[in-house]
């Protein structure tokens, strides 16, 4: 149930992610710090399960729907829902609506959501107008802009200017920052040799750059990448953009040992 909260704060129900809760819960927990320090009043619903987008990926609408459902009922009553990850936002704000496109109260219920669903940069960026505690790391960074951030929410300036509040970390661009990485969620099973050389690409991209820090906004693709990179024997660390603006890059990068 949502917790309560001062005329001043928003409720906001963080959306954990099934990645980020089973592979890298820090992310949780910089996700969490950062909405804290921004003015909110956070709570983590324990109801919540998958957004249903392998369902919806998959083809299987009925699915979808029920994990639709449950979702959209276990997020009412708060201010906002946010997320550390612009494919399962873009779920619920794209995928929930037209799901129901054929029931009106359910319908109304997922646009409800919809409007009060953001990806965490975009969230703090736009909604709150957050400008974070200043880090210092000294590093170079690249940023890979991950698709459904980009294209379904337009996420794009939005890690960049939080970025901005780490000292000592430069930010220099990716060639080709917003294509794809392969991953696609089930995409680079069912295309593992397409996914493979996609990464390739991408992986050969970061490392042109010269950067010893790759970041980016969903944890699936930077699995990907990590994964990739290592394979290469590259020295390039990957962490979510949160880790970075909440100043958490001093410890293990993604794939790397505790």
């Amino acid at each position: 149930m949502p917790t309560s909260s001062s005329p001043e704060r928003p409720k906001v129900a963080l959306f954990v992610t099934c990645l980020v809760n089973v592979m890298r819960p820090g992310i949780a927990e910089a996700t969490r710090d950062l909405l804290t320090e921004a003015g909110c009043d956070v709570d983590v619903p324990l109801a919540q399960t998958c957004c249903g987008q392998p369902a919806f990926n998959s083809g299987d609408e009925a699915s979808g729907r029920a994990m639709a459902r449950h979702q959209i009922e276990t997020l009412e009553g708060y201010t906002y829902v946010v997320a550390p990850s612009g494919s399962c936002a873009g779920t619920i704000r794209h995928d929930y609506v037209h799901t129901f496109h054929d029931d009106a109260p359910w319908r109304e219920r997922a646009e409800n959501l919809a409007a009060r669903t953001h990806e965490i940069t975009s969230f703090l960026v736009d909604v709150m107008d957050f400008q974070p505690a200043r880090t210092r790391f000294p590093a170079t960074a690249t940023y890979h802009d991950t698709c459904s951030g980009l294209r379904e929410l337009g996420v794009h300036d939005q890690p960049r200017r939080l970025l901005e509040s780490a000292e000592g970390l430069e930010l220099v661009p990716l060639p080709g920052s917003n294509v794809c990485c392969g991953f696609g969620g089930t995409f680079c099973v069912k295309y593992p040799a397409i996914a493979n050389a996609v990464v390739e690409e991408k992986a050969a991209a970061v490392e042109s750059t010269g950067a010893s820090i790759l970041l980016g906004g969903d944890l699936g693709c930077l699995m990907n990448m990590a994964g990739k990179l290592q394979r290469r024997g590259s020295n390039v660390r990957v962490f979510h953009t949160v880790e970075a603006v909440a100043g958490r890059l001093a410890g293990p990068a993604i794939g790397e040992g505790r």
